[in-house]
Protein backbone atom coordinates (compact mmCIF):
# COMPACT_ATOMS: atom_id res chain seq x y z
CA UNK A 1 0.00 0.00 0.00
CA UNK A 2 1.34 3.43 -0.69
CA UNK A 3 1.31 6.22 1.45
CA UNK A 4 2.26 10.16 0.68
CA UNK A 5 1.81 12.88 2.76
CA UNK A 6 -0.21 16.28 2.17
CA UNK A 7 -0.49 19.89 3.99
CA UNK A 8 -4.14 19.67 2.37
CA UNK A 9 -6.34 17.15 1.11
CA UNK A 10 -6.26 15.79 -2.77
CA UNK A 11 -9.02 17.62 -4.62
CA UNK A 12 -10.28 14.79 -6.09
CA UNK A 13 -10.38 12.98 -2.59
CA UNK A 14 -13.96 10.70 -3.24
CA UNK A 15 -13.12 8.93 0.59
CA UNK A 16 -11.53 11.18 3.62
CA UNK A 17 -11.35 9.49 7.11
CA UNK A 18 -10.86 11.03 10.15
CA UNK A 19 -9.99 9.67 13.84
CA UNK A 20 -12.37 10.49 16.91
CA UNK A 21 -11.67 10.23 20.66
CA UNK A 22 -14.31 8.28 22.67
CA UNK A 23 -17.04 11.19 23.10
CA UNK A 24 -15.32 13.40 21.10
CA UNK A 25 -15.84 14.32 16.97
CA UNK A 26 -13.41 15.56 14.83
CA UNK A 27 -13.19 19.74 14.31
CA UNK A 28 -14.50 21.11 11.17
CA UNK A 29 -17.67 18.09 10.39
CA UNK A 30 -20.80 19.17 8.66
CA UNK A 31 -23.70 19.36 10.74
CA UNK A 32 -24.99 16.61 9.00
CA UNK A 33 -22.65 14.49 9.96
CA UNK A 34 -22.17 15.41 13.60
CA UNK A 35 -25.96 14.51 13.50
CA UNK A 36 -25.68 11.19 11.73
CA UNK A 37 -23.18 9.90 13.90
CA UNK A 38 -25.36 10.96 17.35
CA UNK A 39 -28.29 9.14 15.25
CA UNK A 40 -26.31 6.04 14.71
CA UNK A 41 -24.95 5.95 18.20
CA UNK A 42 -21.38 6.67 17.68
CA UNK A 43 -19.26 7.16 20.99
CA UNK A 44 -15.92 6.75 19.34
CA UNK A 45 -14.79 3.25 21.15
CA UNK A 46 -11.87 1.76 20.21
CA UNK A 47 -12.70 0.23 16.33
CA UNK A 48 -15.99 1.41 15.74
CA UNK A 49 -16.80 3.23 12.79
CA UNK A 50 -19.26 6.05 11.24
CA UNK A 51 -19.25 6.81 7.57
CA UNK A 52 -21.92 9.60 5.73
CA UNK A 53 -22.16 11.61 2.30
CA UNK A 54 -21.48 14.89 2.21
CA UNK A 55 -20.92 17.56 -0.51
CA UNK A 56 -18.00 19.71 -0.81
CA UNK A 57 -17.09 21.86 -3.77
CA UNK A 58 -19.59 20.28 -6.38
CA UNK A 59 -18.95 17.02 -5.30
CA UNK A 60 -20.15 13.63 -3.14
CA UNK A 61 -17.94 12.78 -0.61
CA UNK A 62 -17.10 9.61 1.40
CA UNK A 63 -16.69 10.81 5.49
CA UNK A 64 -15.44 8.08 7.61
CA UNK A 65 -14.83 8.66 11.08
CA UNK A 66 -13.39 5.79 12.96
CA UNK A 67 -13.14 5.48 17.07
CA UNK A 68 -9.74 5.18 19.01
CA UNK A 69 -11.10 5.51 22.30
CA UNK A 70 -9.81 7.23 25.33
CA UNK A 71 -7.02 9.66 24.63
CA UNK A 72 -5.80 8.46 28.19
CA UNK A 73 -6.13 4.84 27.45
CA UNK A 74 -3.32 2.70 28.73
CA UNK A 75 -2.53 0.76 25.62
CA UNK A 76 -3.55 4.35 22.75
CA UNK A 77 -1.35 2.68 20.48
CA UNK A 78 -3.39 -0.57 20.09
CA UNK A 79 -6.58 1.56 19.75
CA UNK A 80 -5.19 3.70 17.36
CA UNK A 81 -4.15 0.59 15.72
CA UNK A 82 -7.69 -0.84 15.76
CA UNK A 83 -8.84 2.51 14.10
CA UNK A 84 -6.88 2.58 11.14
CA UNK A 85 -7.54 -1.28 11.09
CA UNK A 86 -11.26 -0.71 10.80
CA UNK A 87 -11.09 1.61 8.31
CA UNK A 88 -9.17 -1.36 6.21
CA UNK A 89 -12.02 -3.92 6.72
CA UNK A 90 -14.75 -1.06 5.43
CA UNK A 91 -12.78 0.20 2.65
CA UNK A 92 -9.96 -2.68 1.19
CA UNK A 93 -12.99 -4.28 -1.19
CA UNK A 94 -15.23 -0.85 -1.22
CA UNK A 95 -14.39 -0.09 -4.80
CA UNK A 96 -12.62 2.78 -3.36
CA UNK A 97 -8.71 3.31 -4.18
CA UNK A 98 -7.71 5.94 -2.26
CA UNK A 99 -8.25 7.37 0.92
CA UNK A 100 -7.32 10.62 2.39
CA UNK A 101 -6.50 10.00 6.26
CA UNK A 102 -7.12 13.48 7.70
CA UNK A 103 -5.05 13.98 10.81
CA UNK A 104 -5.41 17.56 10.93
CA UNK A 105 -6.67 18.84 14.53
CA UNK A 106 -6.87 15.18 15.77
CA UNK A 107 -4.57 15.91 18.63
CA UNK A 108 -2.11 13.06 18.00
CA UNK A 109 1.39 12.84 18.00
CA UNK A 110 3.71 11.30 15.30
CA UNK A 111 3.79 7.94 17.26
CA UNK A 112 0.19 8.07 17.08
CA UNK A 113 -0.70 8.92 13.85
CA UNK A 114 1.83 6.22 12.61
CA UNK A 115 -0.12 3.73 14.62
CA UNK A 116 -3.18 4.72 12.56
CA UNK A 117 -1.57 3.84 9.36
CA UNK A 118 0.05 0.62 10.92
CA UNK A 119 -2.96 -0.75 11.86
CA UNK A 120 -4.57 0.39 8.31
CA UNK A 121 -1.83 -1.25 6.21
CA UNK A 122 -1.82 -4.79 8.47
CA UNK A 123 -5.64 -4.96 8.75
CA UNK A 124 -4.91 -4.99 4.71
CA UNK A 125 -3.17 -7.99 4.42
CA UNK A 126 -4.50 -10.90 1.94
CA UNK A 127 -2.62 -13.63 0.31
CA UNK A 128 -4.83 -13.75 -2.77
CA UNK A 129 -2.18 -15.93 -4.82
CA UNK A 130 -4.40 -18.96 -4.89
CA UNK A 131 -7.54 -17.73 -5.54
CA UNK A 132 -8.00 -17.59 -9.71
CA UNK A 133 -12.11 -16.22 -9.61
CA UNK A 134 -12.80 -13.76 -7.57
CA UNK A 135 -15.60 -11.03 -8.05
CA UNK A 136 -14.82 -7.62 -8.66
CA UNK A 137 -15.87 -6.45 -5.34
CA UNK A 138 -13.99 -9.60 -3.86
CA UNK A 139 -10.94 -7.93 -4.95
CA UNK A 140 -8.76 -5.57 -3.34
CA UNK A 141 -9.52 -1.64 -4.22
CA UNK A 142 -7.89 0.58 -1.41
CA UNK A 143 -4.43 0.96 -2.77
CA UNK A 144 -3.52 4.58 -1.56
CA UNK A 145 -3.28 6.34 1.69
CA UNK A 146 -2.92 9.94 1.64
CA UNK A 147 -1.64 10.95 5.25
CA UNK A 148 -3.40 14.84 5.50
CA UNK A 149 -1.82 17.42 8.37
CA UNK A 150 0.26 14.59 10.00
CA UNK A 151 2.16 15.59 12.68
CA UNK A 152 5.84 16.26 12.84
CA UNK A 153 7.96 13.61 12.50
CA UNK A 154 5.30 11.14 11.26
CA UNK A 155 7.49 10.17 8.15
CA UNK A 156 9.90 9.11 10.43
CA UNK A 157 7.56 7.11 12.62
CA UNK A 158 6.21 5.70 9.56
CA UNK A 159 9.46 4.60 8.14
CA UNK A 160 10.17 2.31 11.55
CA UNK A 161 6.43 1.56 11.44
CA UNK A 162 6.86 -0.12 7.55
CA UNK A 163 10.07 -2.04 8.98
CA UNK A 164 7.67 -3.51 11.14
CA UNK A 165 4.77 -4.09 9.08
CA UNK A 166 7.05 -5.83 6.61
CA UNK A 167 8.20 -7.91 9.22
CA UNK A 168 4.67 -9.15 9.85
CA UNK A 169 3.71 -9.40 6.66
CA UNK A 170 6.08 -12.01 5.81
CA UNK A 171 5.60 -13.77 9.09
CA UNK A 172 1.76 -14.06 7.87
CA UNK A 173 2.82 -14.82 4.78
CA UNK A 174 4.84 -18.17 5.45
CA UNK A 175 1.97 -18.77 8.03
CA UNK A 176 -0.87 -18.56 5.33
CA UNK A 177 1.47 -20.61 2.42
CA UNK A 178 0.61 -24.23 1.73
CA UNK A 179 2.88 -27.19 2.74
CA UNK A 180 3.17 -28.14 -1.17
CA UNK A 181 5.00 -25.03 -1.76
CA UNK A 182 6.05 -24.09 1.88
CA UNK A 183 8.89 -26.99 3.24
CA UNK A 184 11.92 -26.68 4.50
CA UNK A 185 14.18 -26.10 1.52
CA UNK A 186 12.10 -23.43 -0.06
CA UNK A 187 11.59 -21.72 3.78
CA UNK A 188 15.41 -20.86 3.15
CA UNK A 189 14.99 -19.66 0.19
CA UNK A 190 11.94 -17.27 0.60
CA UNK A 191 14.38 -16.23 3.68
CA UNK A 192 17.56 -16.16 1.48
CA UNK A 193 15.91 -13.79 -1.36
CA UNK A 194 14.39 -11.54 1.94
CA UNK A 195 17.23 -11.04 3.38
CA UNK A 196 19.34 -10.55 0.61
CA UNK A 197 21.01 -7.02 0.47
CA UNK A 198 20.32 -6.11 4.23
CA UNK A 199 23.16 -6.82 6.12
CA UNK A 200 22.39 -9.95 8.26
CA UNK A 201 24.16 -13.05 8.02
CA UNK A 202 22.10 -16.28 7.08
CA UNK A 203 23.70 -19.79 8.15
CA UNK A 204 22.44 -22.96 7.09
CA UNK A 205 22.71 -26.59 8.21
CA UNK A 206 21.84 -29.70 5.75
CA UNK A 207 21.03 -33.41 7.03
CA UNK A 208 24.79 -34.20 6.06
CA UNK A 209 25.67 -31.33 8.70
CA UNK A 210 22.95 -31.83 11.39
CA UNK A 211 23.86 -35.97 11.53
CA UNK A 212 27.62 -35.08 11.93
CA UNK A 213 26.43 -32.81 14.85
CA UNK A 214 24.73 -35.41 16.53
CA UNK A 215 21.01 -34.26 15.89
CA UNK A 216 18.94 -37.62 16.15
CA UNK A 217 16.26 -35.95 17.65
CA UNK A 218 15.96 -32.82 14.86
CA UNK A 219 16.45 -35.71 12.06
CA UNK A 220 14.33 -37.84 13.88
CA UNK A 221 11.02 -36.05 13.04
CA UNK A 222 12.04 -35.65 9.16
CA UNK A 223 12.35 -39.62 8.40
CA UNK A 224 9.56 -39.94 7.20
CA UNK A 225 9.14 -37.24 4.96
CA UNK A 226 10.41 -36.97 1.27
CA UNK A 227 11.94 -33.25 2.10
CA UNK A 228 15.20 -32.74 3.66
CA UNK A 229 15.34 -31.01 6.79
CA UNK A 230 17.60 -27.35 7.46
CA UNK A 231 18.01 -25.52 10.40
CA UNK A 232 18.29 -21.64 9.57
CA UNK A 233 20.47 -19.18 11.34
CA UNK A 234 19.87 -15.72 10.57
CA UNK A 235 22.54 -13.47 12.62
CA UNK A 236 22.31 -9.82 13.08
CA UNK A 237 25.16 -7.71 14.83
CA UNK A 238 23.64 -4.05 15.23
CA UNK A 239 25.08 -3.49 18.87
CA UNK A 240 28.08 -3.79 20.77
CA UNK A 241 31.25 -5.41 19.47
CA UNK A 242 31.90 -9.10 21.69
CA UNK A 243 28.49 -8.07 23.51
CA UNK A 244 26.13 -11.63 23.62
CA UNK A 245 23.36 -11.54 21.51
CA UNK A 246 19.86 -12.21 22.33
CA UNK A 247 18.80 -15.65 20.63
CA UNK A 248 15.27 -16.25 19.48
CA UNK A 249 14.77 -20.13 18.37
CA UNK A 250 11.29 -20.98 16.69
CA UNK A 251 9.78 -24.52 15.70
CA UNK A 252 8.74 -24.91 11.83
CA UNK A 253 7.57 -28.49 11.22
CA UNK A 254 6.24 -27.06 7.78
CA UNK A 255 4.03 -29.87 8.27
CA UNK A 256 2.60 -32.20 10.49
CA UNK A 257 0.70 -35.31 10.13
CA UNK A 258 1.89 -36.69 13.29
CA UNK A 259 3.74 -39.07 11.70
CA UNK A 260 3.20 -42.46 12.99
CA UNK A 261 0.68 -41.03 15.48
CA UNK A 262 -1.62 -39.78 12.74
CA UNK A 263 -3.72 -37.41 13.80
CA UNK A 264 -7.47 -37.27 13.12
CA UNK A 265 -8.52 -36.62 9.43
CA UNK A 266 -10.65 -33.71 10.51
CA UNK A 267 -8.54 -30.45 10.96
CA UNK A 268 -5.40 -31.91 9.77
CA UNK A 269 -5.20 -29.37 6.88
CA UNK A 270 -4.84 -26.92 9.50
CA UNK A 271 -1.53 -28.04 9.93
CA UNK A 272 0.28 -26.13 7.52
CA UNK A 273 0.59 -23.25 10.43
CA UNK A 274 2.67 -25.71 12.74
CA UNK A 275 5.93 -23.49 11.18
CA UNK A 276 3.84 -20.49 13.37
CA UNK A 277 6.96 -19.94 15.68
CA UNK A 278 9.18 -20.20 13.09
CA UNK A 279 7.82 -17.59 10.80
CA UNK A 280 7.13 -15.52 14.12
CA UNK A 281 11.32 -15.48 14.33
CA UNK A 282 11.88 -14.59 10.78
CA UNK A 283 9.35 -12.02 11.02
CA UNK A 284 10.46 -10.09 13.31
CA UNK A 285 14.10 -10.49 12.60
CA UNK A 286 13.29 -9.02 9.00
CA UNK A 287 11.39 -6.14 11.04
CA UNK A 288 14.33 -5.63 13.52
CA UNK A 289 16.82 -5.97 10.80
CA UNK A 290 15.21 -3.62 8.33
CA UNK A 291 15.09 -1.18 10.84
CA UNK A 292 18.81 -1.49 11.92
CA UNK A 293 17.93 -2.20 15.74
CA UNK A 294 21.02 -1.14 18.08
CA UNK A 295 21.24 -5.18 19.34
CA UNK A 296 23.11 -8.21 18.35
CA UNK A 297 20.43 -10.70 17.62
CA UNK A 298 19.98 -14.51 16.39
CA UNK A 299 16.96 -15.81 15.07
CA UNK A 300 17.03 -19.93 14.55
CA UNK A 301 14.54 -22.04 13.37
CA UNK A 302 14.39 -25.92 12.66
CA UNK A 303 12.79 -26.82 9.78
CA UNK A 304 11.19 -30.44 9.45
CA UNK A 305 8.14 -32.02 7.71
CA UNK A 306 6.46 -34.94 9.91
CA UNK A 307 5.47 -37.55 7.61
CA UNK A 308 4.41 -41.39 8.21
CA UNK A 309 6.51 -43.30 6.40
CA UNK A 310 8.40 -47.03 6.02
CA UNK A 311 11.74 -45.03 7.63
CA UNK A 312 9.17 -42.94 9.95
CA UNK A 313 10.36 -42.70 13.41
CA UNK A 314 7.68 -45.59 15.40
CA UNK A 315 6.71 -44.59 19.02
CA UNK A 316 8.86 -46.58 21.16
CA UNK A 317 12.04 -45.66 19.41
CA UNK A 318 14.62 -44.18 21.67
CA UNK A 319 16.84 -40.92 19.87
CA UNK A 320 19.86 -38.90 20.89
CA UNK A 321 20.10 -35.81 20.60
CA UNK A 322 23.08 -32.83 20.21
CA UNK A 323 23.54 -32.81 23.74
CA UNK A 324 23.84 -35.97 24.12
CA UNK A 325 20.80 -37.09 26.27
CA UNK A 326 18.23 -39.91 25.34
CA UNK A 327 14.77 -39.78 24.39
CA UNK A 328 12.39 -42.83 24.36
CA UNK A 329 9.71 -41.29 21.56
CA UNK A 330 5.92 -42.01 23.09
CA UNK A 331 3.99 -39.94 20.77
CA UNK A 332 5.58 -38.97 17.60
CA UNK A 333 2.60 -35.97 17.42
CA UNK A 334 4.89 -34.68 19.90
CA UNK A 335 7.76 -33.75 17.67
CA UNK A 336 8.19 -30.17 17.87
CA UNK A 337 9.88 -30.73 21.21
CA UNK A 338 12.27 -33.01 19.33
CA UNK A 339 12.95 -30.32 16.85
CA UNK A 340 13.60 -27.78 19.25
CA UNK A 341 15.67 -29.98 21.89
CA UNK A 342 18.52 -29.84 18.93
CA UNK A 343 17.66 -26.48 18.05
CA UNK A 344 18.07 -25.06 21.76
CA UNK A 345 21.36 -26.56 22.31
CA UNK A 346 23.26 -26.03 18.78
CA UNK A 347 21.93 -22.66 19.56
CA UNK A 348 23.54 -21.90 22.88
CA UNK A 349 26.74 -23.82 21.67
CA UNK A 350 27.57 -22.07 18.53
CA UNK A 351 26.10 -18.62 19.64
CA UNK A 352 26.64 -18.29 23.36
CA UNK A 353 23.52 -16.07 23.86
CA UNK A 354 22.84 -14.13 27.44
CA UNK A 355 19.46 -15.03 26.97
CA UNK A 356 16.94 -17.65 24.58
CA UNK A 357 13.16 -17.40 23.71
CA UNK A 358 11.71 -20.19 21.79
CA UNK A 359 8.57 -19.87 20.01
CA UNK A 360 6.49 -22.64 19.05
CA UNK A 361 2.81 -23.59 18.12
CA UNK A 362 3.61 -26.89 20.77
CA UNK A 363 0.86 -28.09 22.58
CA UNK A 364 -3.10 -28.61 22.10
CA UNK A 365 -3.18 -28.23 25.69
CA UNK A 366 -2.64 -24.87 25.39
CA UNK A 367 -5.57 -24.10 22.88
CA UNK A 368 -7.40 -25.71 25.87
CA UNK A 369 -5.87 -23.63 28.79
CA UNK A 370 -5.99 -19.92 27.37
CA UNK A 371 -7.55 -20.67 23.97
CA UNK A 372 -6.92 -18.15 21.09
CA UNK A 373 -6.95 -14.72 23.69
CA UNK A 374 -2.83 -15.52 25.27
CA UNK A 375 0.01 -17.30 24.47
CA UNK A 376 1.38 -19.36 27.49
CA UNK A 377 4.81 -18.54 28.75
CA UNK A 378 7.14 -20.58 30.49
CA UNK A 379 10.19 -19.01 32.15
CA UNK A 380 13.44 -20.23 34.09
CA UNK A 381 13.86 -16.28 34.66
CA UNK A 382 11.34 -14.11 36.04
CA UNK A 383 12.59 -11.08 34.88
CA UNK A 384 12.84 -12.49 31.57
CA UNK A 385 9.60 -13.42 32.15
CA UNK A 386 8.19 -10.23 33.30
CA UNK A 387 9.62 -8.12 30.46
CA UNK A 388 8.37 -10.65 27.41
CA UNK A 389 5.11 -9.92 29.25
CA UNK A 390 5.01 -6.39 29.49
CA UNK A 391 6.21 -6.58 25.78
CA UNK A 392 2.82 -8.79 24.94
CA UNK A 393 1.03 -6.28 26.47
CA UNK A 394 2.84 -3.10 24.45
CA UNK A 395 2.45 -5.16 20.90
CA UNK A 396 -1.00 -6.77 21.39
CA UNK A 397 0.38 -10.16 21.13
CA UNK A 398 -0.68 -10.84 25.04
CA UNK A 399 1.21 -13.56 26.70
CA UNK A 400 -0.08 -15.10 29.85
CA UNK A 401 2.95 -17.17 32.59
CA UNK A 402 2.23 -20.67 33.59
CA UNK A 403 4.53 -22.57 35.85
CA UNK A 404 7.22 -25.01 35.81
CA UNK A 405 8.36 -27.02 38.47
CA UNK A 406 10.31 -30.32 39.25
CA UNK A 407 6.81 -31.59 40.52
CA UNK A 408 5.76 -31.49 36.82
CA UNK A 409 9.63 -32.85 35.57
CA UNK A 410 9.59 -35.89 36.76
CA UNK A 411 6.18 -36.61 34.83
CA UNK A 412 8.86 -37.07 31.76
CA UNK A 413 11.27 -39.37 32.76
CA UNK A 414 11.48 -42.96 30.93
CA UNK A 415 12.20 -46.22 32.58
CA UNK A 416 14.65 -46.98 29.25
CA UNK A 417 16.38 -43.28 28.35
CA UNK A 418 16.74 -40.37 29.96
CA UNK A 419 13.21 -38.89 29.21
CA UNK A 420 10.39 -39.44 26.98
CA UNK A 421 8.82 -37.25 25.26
CA UNK A 422 5.18 -36.96 26.50
CA UNK A 423 4.21 -37.14 30.27
CA UNK A 424 0.21 -38.07 31.39
CA UNK A 425 -2.37 -36.32 30.06
CA UNK A 426 -2.83 -33.20 32.64
CA UNK A 427 -0.65 -30.39 32.36
CA UNK A 428 0.46 -31.45 28.81
CA UNK A 429 1.51 -28.04 28.28
CA UNK A 430 3.86 -27.80 31.26
CA UNK A 431 5.46 -30.81 30.91
CA UNK A 432 6.34 -30.03 26.95
CA UNK A 433 7.90 -26.68 28.51
CA UNK A 434 9.57 -29.21 31.21
CA UNK A 435 11.49 -31.18 28.68
CA UNK A 436 12.59 -28.36 27.05
CA UNK A 437 14.40 -26.65 29.70
CA UNK A 438 16.61 -30.12 29.86
CA UNK A 439 17.90 -28.57 26.67
CA UNK A 440 18.97 -25.15 28.47
CA UNK A 441 22.58 -25.12 29.48
CA UNK A 442 24.04 -23.62 32.92
CA UNK A 443 20.31 -22.02 33.59
CA UNK A 444 21.13 -19.55 30.92
CA UNK A 445 17.69 -17.61 30.98
CA UNK A 446 15.34 -18.79 28.57
CA UNK A 447 11.67 -18.65 28.38
CA UNK A 448 9.59 -20.89 25.91
CA UNK A 449 6.41 -19.25 24.31
CA UNK A 450 3.56 -21.74 23.34
CA UNK A 451 1.68 -20.02 20.84
CA UNK A 452 -0.50 -22.93 19.60
CA UNK A 453 -3.97 -21.35 19.68
CA UNK A 454 -2.70 -17.52 18.36
CA UNK A 455 -1.14 -17.53 15.01
CA UNK A 456 -4.11 -18.63 13.27
CA UNK A 457 -7.84 -17.32 13.38
CA UNK A 458 -11.38 -18.63 12.12
CA UNK A 459 -12.66 -14.82 13.10
CA UNK A 460 -10.73 -11.36 11.70
CA UNK A 461 -9.13 -9.31 14.68
CA UNK A 462 -8.33 -5.97 14.65
CA UNK A 463 -5.18 -6.22 12.23
CA UNK A 464 -5.77 -9.39 10.78
CA UNK A 465 -8.44 -10.94 8.54
CA UNK A 466 -9.50 -14.62 8.97
CA UNK A 467 -6.68 -16.72 8.89
CA UNK A 468 -2.69 -15.80 9.60
CA UNK A 469 -2.13 -13.31 12.39
CA UNK A 470 0.94 -12.22 11.88
CA UNK A 471 1.69 -13.31 16.18
CA UNK A 472 4.42 -12.82 17.78
CA UNK A 473 7.12 -11.04 15.52
CA UNK A 474 5.60 -7.62 17.17
CA UNK A 475 6.17 -9.37 20.53
CA UNK A 476 9.56 -10.04 19.74
CA UNK A 477 10.21 -6.58 18.24
CA UNK A 478 8.40 -5.01 21.02
CA UNK A 479 10.77 -7.19 23.69
CA UNK A 480 14.29 -5.97 21.34
CA UNK A 481 12.83 -2.81 21.62
CA UNK A 482 12.28 -1.94 25.51
CA UNK A 483 14.85 -4.20 26.91
CA UNK A 484 18.22 -5.29 24.14
CA UNK A 485 18.45 -2.37 22.51
CA UNK A 486 21.00 0.45 24.55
Amino acid sequence: MQVNFSDTIPSDARLVAHIADKEKMPGGLEAALEQGAKTARFKGNAGQLFEGFVERGGNVVRVAVAGAGSANADRRSNNLEKAGGALAAKYLTSGEPAIALDFSGSGLDAAGAASVMLGLRLRSWRHDAYRTKLKDEQKVSLKNITAVGAPDGTENAWTDAVSVAEGVEFTKDLVAEPANTLFPISFVELCEDKFAGTGAELIVLDDAQMEKLGMGSLLGVGLGSEQPSRILAIKWDGGKDGEKPTAFVGKGVTFDTGGISLKPGPGMGDMKFDMGGSAAVVGAMLAMVKRKAKANLVGVVGLVENMPDGRAMRPGDVVTSMSGQTIEVLNTDAEGRLVLADVLHWTQVEFEPKQIVDFATLTGAMIITLGSEYGGVFSNDDALADNLLAAGTTSGDKLWRLPISPAYDKLINSPIADMQNIGPRGAGSITAAQFLKRFIINDTPWAHCDIAGTVWADKPGATWGKGATGYGARLIDNFVRENVEG
